[in-house]
């Protein structure tokens, strides 16, 4: 955990509602370092309902295919996260620390195994001592309560360097329910499917195949568009929970994904996953920029998105406004190599508003000082058009400076 919040942190959190069917409870347990906390503990009413996404990394960690296994059950007690180890790369060790930490869970509950959630984060490659975990679980299942959001956000924290929550109240019926969510995410932020760790939670009453469809919908502009150094980790894994106590409420019961009394759940549940999303560019490790790139003109919309990422991911550019330079021949050379259809002499780009570059060279009103002045900005904005469709995307990313390799050449040490 980075002692320095970042620059682009918010200047203030937001009052995190009490959610029926959820208590939290965090607990130090020496998971890698004495004296910090680092183990969260979410206890769920009987009733509620589960859906994840998860890395779609080849190499996943052993929480990742617990959970892929568990999902299947549909329903929720308990969800353990601990930071400091990310039990991945562990092998048959990895695999006998996720069961016993979940039969630890179990028996601290009062439920099945297979409703039992996990996360881990951390260190690759290092087992994860799952006794650690003995009386803590135990401890935090007495003492959790229904508040707590923002220290159960430091619990999870790795190299973040400010906790990640947000939250919506919504109407579902004639009732108000409540999304609240957390996230953490430095480095190695690449999405496919899910981005680090993240957990959505809800009073609404939503069926498991319903909140499946939600969240596999919901991650596709928010956490599947945000980069922070095109490395995909290991543990990927974004959970959502919904108690379906706001049913006492007069909510209605959501059985099918086409309900049309889900269009204001459904925007209300995006907005926290992009609110997430957007925090964890804010905290890219090292970042002094936040970085929002879109593409628009583009044959189709996966096209802009590659492009997007491909500008996003270049290094040259992210140093480029690390150094507060609009070179745009960089994102010109990143625009190029994305191997998606793009026409030197109809495409231009603009910094922060300012078009720079147009037609396959320098835009004729281009006036240094005046963007180098734009680029001193807290946030940056690269749009580059295309000129040949309606294809449009929008990914967050953050520039790339010192602190990025000095965090990461010290992260074992």
């Amino acid at each position: 955990m980075s002692s320095a919040i970042s620059p682009l942190a918010p200047k203030s959190f937001p009052d995190m509602p009490a959610i029926a069917g959820v208590r939290l409870g965090t607990a130090a347990a020496g998971i890698r370092y004495k004296n910090r906390t680092d183990v969260l503990l979410m206890l769920l009413d009987k009733g509620t309902t589960v859906a994840g996404v998860f890395t779609t990394s080849k190499c996943p960690s052993a929480p990742v295919e617990w959970c892929r296994a568990k999902l299947k059950g549909k329903s929720a007690r308990a969800l353990v996260v601990n930071s400091g180890n990310a039990n991945a790369f562990t092998g048959k060790t990895g695999k006998q620390s996720t069961s016993l930490t979940a039969d630890t869970a179990a028996k601290a509950v009062g439920c099945k195994t297979g409703e039992v959630f996990l996360a881990s984060t951390g260190v690759i490659g290092e087992p994860l001592d799952a006794r650690k975990f003995n009386g803590v679980l135990g401890a935090l299942a007495t003492e959790a309560t229904p508040e707590r959001w923002l220290e159960a956000a430091k619990a999870i924290m790795t190299t973040d360097t400010f906790p990640k929550v947000a939250t919506a109240t919504v109407k579902l019926g004639k009732a108000s329910v409540i999304i609240n969510g957390m996230a953490k995410g430095a480095g190695m932020i690449a999405p496919d499917m899910a981005t680090m760790l993240s957990f959505v939670f809800t009073d609404a009453p939503i069926a498991a195949p319903v909140l499946q469809a939600l969240l596999k919908g919901g991650v596709e502009d928010t956490f599947n568009a945000v980069t922070i150094d095109g490395d995909t980790s290991t543990s990927d894994t974004l959970l959502a929970f919904a108690t379906g106590a706001a049913a006492t409420k007069g909510a209605p019961k959501i059985s099918r994904a086409s309900d049309p009394r889900l269009k204001a759940f459904i925007k209300a549940f995006n907005g926290v996953l992009a609110d997430l999303a957007e925090q964890v560019a804010r905290d890219g490790e090292g970042a002094r920029k936040l970085v929002e790139i879109i593409v628009e003109g583009a044959t189709t919309k996966k096209s802009a998105r590659r492009i997007a990422m491909s500008i996003a991911n270049s290094p040259l550019v992210k140093t480029a406004i690390a150094g507060e330079d609009a070179n745009w021949g960089r994102v010109v050379m990143a625009v190029g190599k994305a191997g998606e259809p793009a026409n030197r002499d109809k495409l231009s780009i603009s910094f922060n508003g300012i078009r720079v570059a147009s037609k396959g060279a320098r835009d004729p009103s281009y006036d240094e000082a005046e963007v180098s002045a734009a680029m001193k900005n807290e946030k940056v904005q690269i749009k580059v058009a295309l000129g040949l469709g309606k294809g449009r995307d929008r990914v967050l990313t953050c520039d790339l400076t010192k602190e990025y390799v000095a965090i990461n050449g010290d992260y074992r040490s």
